[in-house]
């Protein structure tokens, strides 16, 4: 029997709604209006795309939106500097520094200077200890992880005691899902370029996030029957048949996988929208703890 379609377009929907209904009613009892400032170094057209997105996203559900671009020749005084004026903005809840960053900028001074209280992409070094410490929580957690763990959470509601497997060990993704995992109490384990007999790790998960970033790498005979898979590749693969020549693809080859797996999210149409609608719900909770 074919896998359960975790639709997170749908889901993010539902989010975007929930959020925007939020908003409205903090106008109406005298608040200010949520706001998210977007910075652009350079001309990435990928990272191009993304911002509009979420300038868009921000504008449908009421957030004020406040773009700001610097050349890729900008100097990581200029960077930091707006960086710190958008600290002091009280108009501005969440900052957003789009990644990657030009060749020449540190990437992590960058990320440190931005104010913990508006850390939306959840990054900072603070946020990120907290999330790794027993005890500790952080004011906001990296968007595309939290997305993962809403749809997960909503297909298996306690993830206690399962044995979930993150496939990749990146500080955006992988990592941080790892540790989300770990506060639901699942048992994980973190695979990379180095795991010996990878597919017989893979094949132990009644979990699988798959954030490796390789065009359809997980096979069919890579999972158990069973398994529930969030997909969070987004590649390019060459199609001739397509009118832009490219079809998008996850980690995972969806058409074996999904012959197995319980349940699985779709690329596209899986993670990527729920990662907006998290960076919303992160904007409103920054604007909800300034009150």
């Amino acid at each position: 029997m074919p896998a359960k379609i975790i639709d997170g377009k749908l889901t993010a929907e539902q989010i975007r709604i929930e959020v925007a209904a939020e908003v409205d009613k903090r106008i109406k009892a005298g608040k200010s209006r949520p706001g998210l400032a977007t910075v652009l170094i350079g001309d990435n057209a990928a990272s191009q795309v993304y911002v509009s997105s979420k300038q868009k996203a921000c504008i449908e559900v009421g957030i004020e939106s406040f773009g700001h671009e610097l050349p890729a020749s900008a100097t990581q005084e200029e960077v930091e500097k707006l960086v710190s004026t958008l600290n002091a903005d009280p108009r501005v809840n969440g900052i957003l520094v789009q990644l990657p960053l030009p060749a020449g900028l540190d990437e992590q001074r960058v990320l440190n200077a931005i104010s913990i209280e508006k850390d939306v992409d959840g990054f900072h070094p603070l946020n990120i200890g907290r999330l790794a410490q027993k005890g500790r929580d952080p004011l906001f957690v990296p968007c595309t992880p939290a997305g993962c763990m809403y749809l997960l959470e909503k297909e298996i509601p306690s993830l206690e005691g399962i044995n979930a497997v993150v496939l990749g060990r990146s500080n955006i993704v992988g990592m941080p899902v790892a540790l989300l995992l770990v506060r639901a109490n699942a048992t994980v384990t973190i695979c990379h370029s180095r795991t010996r007999d990878l597919p017989g790790v893979v094949r132990q998960a009644d979990v699988l996030v798959a954030a490796v970033g390789k065009p359809e790498m997980v096979r069919g005979d890579w999972v158990k029957p069973g398994v529930v898979v969030i997909d969070v590749g987004i590649n390019r693969v060459e199609d001739a048949t397509r009118p832009r020549g490219y079809r998008l693809v996850g980690d995972v080859a969806y058409d074996e996988v999904a012959q197995v797996a319980k349940a699985i999210t779709p690329v596209p149409g899986g993670v990527g929208p729920m990662t907006i609608a998290m960076l919303l719900r992160n904007t409103l909770r920054a604007a909800n703890l300034s009150d």
